[in-house]
């Protein structure tokens, strides 16, 4: 499967309550995300799949993978369509999510922004 085949949403597509799957590094995440997304970064994807699979399971619910800009997400999304998930790549990632205004929380007292 190449990239432009891959299934790929605008955030305007992001429903509010979807699954949301962040797959951004530890201090990306700390820095602002989307309130409610799955936090699993991509270098520990593969050991914890399982967390997935229990997500997506809930209800058969489709991901929407997200990372800063949409190339690691993109790789995210092609490996889970390979194991049968129903996953869609975020274009423009968290970057695009910022600019559309879409809501952003920190684990801190910082405010939220994308790094």
């Amino acid at each position: 499967m190449n990239f432009a085949s891959l299934p790929q949403v605008d955030i305007a597509a992001v429903p509010a309550d979807g699954l949301l799957l962040d797959v951004r590094e530890d201090n990306e995440w700390a820095a602002g995300h989307a309130e409610g997304a799955l936090h699993i970064p991509m270098s520990e994807f593969v050991a914890r799949f399982g967390e997935v699979t229990e997500a997506v399971a809930d209800g058969g619910r489709q991901a929407f993978v997200i990372c800063r800009v949409g190339g690691r997400s993109a790789q995210v999304t092609q490996y889970l369509v390979q194991q049968g998930i129903d996953a869609v790549n975020v274009d423009g990632g968290m970057l695009a999510w910022e600019g559309a205004g879409r809501p952003m929380v920190t684990d801190g007292e910082d405010p939220a922004y994308v790094l």
